[in-house]
């Protein structure tokens, strides 16, 4: 059996990058001399889905970028931004899925979440801690 059978093209890429290692083609599911492309279904059973160009983790996070794109258009906010990046402690950051910036000149950490992990309920008490900011969950 092959190790990789369940992982995606992506998976066996990132998996190389960080063992500093090129794959060869043994170790890909190999049909007609092409890399099967075969799906593997998101561990929280979110679908991923693209808008405007740009991929969202989940069919929830995208409703909520649309959502924000109405907002901004009908001038209800001044702007937002997506993943941005705060670093809590060497080796260890929060991506926040989107900052939204209102008129009235505060800012909301915004996360869009199906499902809170322990990883990420600790993240969340170290950077409302750090930054004295709350994260709002949708």
């Amino acid at each position: 059996m092959n190790y990789f059978s369940d992982w995606t093209e992506e998976d066996i890429k990132k998996y190389y990058t960080r063992i500093n290692k090129k794959p060869s083609k043994n170790d890909f599911n190999i049909k007609d001399d092409k890399l099967s492309t075969q799906n593997k279904k998101s561990k929280y059973r979110a679908n991923k889905v693209e808008i405007d160009g740009i991929k969202f983790d989940s069919q929830k996070e995208g409703n909520y970028y649309n959502e924000l794109k109405l907002r901004l258009q009908a001038k209800e906010i001044k702007g937002f931004c997506r993943q941005a990046e705060f670093i809590l402690a060497p080796n260890l950051r929060y991506k926040a899925d989107f900052i939204v910036f209102n008129n009235d000149g505060t800012a909301e950490i915004i996360d869009v979440k199906g499902f809170k992990t322990k990883v990420y309920k600790d993240k969340k008490k170290v950077f409302e801690d750090k930054f004295n900011l709350k994260i709002e969950e949708v």
